[in-house]
Order: structure tokens, then C-alpha cells, then sequence
């Protein structure tokens, strides 16, 4: 079952997936920029200019990852990204799970985006990289 988990992680079906998921999180950006600007830890300067660069990057990833000869490099690129995005994640918990004004969720669910979807989009992108579809 796992094989073929992963062989479906591969596919071409979950390239567009993945790629349909970037792209709708990179205009998300530039559509509601004060979702993400609350998420930004106060310690970073400039969180506008970051959440700006996020959702470029985010685009510019999803679209390479449609192409083959890029597709390598952009899991590489999405891959970094998340990384990048894990002070964000942690400062969602540090202030219980919860965003004046927007997003206010158990404090669980702030661990489960952490330790358990974070990793899986890191395995996904790890994957899609690997796709020769």
C-alpha cells in the first residue's frame, strides 16, 4: 500500500495537484496579505515584503514544477520554502493557535499543521522531484 501511495505521489495527476495547490496558496498572498502578514513572527522586518516573496515564490515553484527539465529543481525550491515557513508554524502555537481577527483554531490542530502536514508536503515535494510523468 505504501508503494503505491507513493508511486500515486508521483504521478502526473499529483504534479497538477500539486501544482493547482501552490498556485492557489501564491495568489492567496497578494488576495488576503493580512492572513499571512499575522503569521509572519514579529522578529522578521518588513513581514509585507516577506509575505510578498512568499507568494512569488510559491507561483514561480508551481509553475516549474510542471515542467520536467525544471521539475527537480523547483521540489528543491519548495522544499526550502517550507522550511523557511516553519518559524511561522511555531509561532502560531506560541500564541495558541489563534489570530485576532482571523484564523483561530485548537492549538492541536497547530501542532498537527507542525509535526504531521508540514512533513507530508516535505515528503510530497521530496517526491514529486523524483516524477518523471
Amino acid at each position: 500500500m505504501l508503494k503505491q501511495i507513493g508511486n500515486y505521489l508521483k504521478s502526473k495527476a499529483s504534479v497538477r495537484l500539486m501544482t493547482g495547490f501552490y498556485l492557489v496558496a501564491g495568489f492567496n498572498h497578494f488576495l488576503n496579505p493580512d492572513f499571512y502578514i499575522s503569521l509572519i513572527p514579529p522578529f522578521f522586518t518588513n513581514p509585507e515584503n516577506i509575505n510578498v516573496l512568499s507568494g512569488l515564490a510559491e507561483i514561480l515553484l508551481a509553475t516549474a514544477i510542471l515542467f520536467y527539465p525544471s521539475r527537480k529543481y523547483a521540489s528543491y525550491g519548495i522544499i526550502a520554502m517550507l522550511i523557511a515557513f516553519i518559524p511561522s508554524h511555531v509561532y502560531f502555537i506560541q500564541i495558541g493557535s489563534c489570530i485576532s481577527d482571523g484564523l483561530c483554531v485548537p492549538n492541536w490542530i497547530g501542532w498537527i499543521r507542525l509535526v504531521l502536514i508540514h512533513p507530508a508536503l516535505l515528503f510530497w515535494a521530496w517526491l514529486v522531484g523524483k516524477s518523471t510523468a
